[in-house]
């Protein structure tokens, strides 16, 4: 499913960057992706699916966040 429209970026294209990439934050997420960066209507869920992707990962990705929750 599409997440940001602005940006073309997917819920798998998070899933991927978290899994690969580690990416564990928005702001990383923003930074690789656009996401949220141009109208702001992706945030809630783009942040939705991030978390989600963590958990999902929590032992591959060896997020520091992750590790205490």
């Amino acid at each position: 499913m599409y997440v940001c429209l602005c940006h073309s970026v997917t819920d798998t294209d998070i899933r991927r960057l978290v899994r690969t990439e580690g990416v564990c934050s928005m702001r990383e997420l923003s930074r690789q992706l656009g996401v949220a960066t141009q109208c702001g209507k992706c945030g809630r869920c783009a942040r939705e699916v991030l978390h989600d992707a963590m958990h999902e990962t929590r032992s591959e990705a060896g997020c520091p966040a992750l590790v205490a929750a």
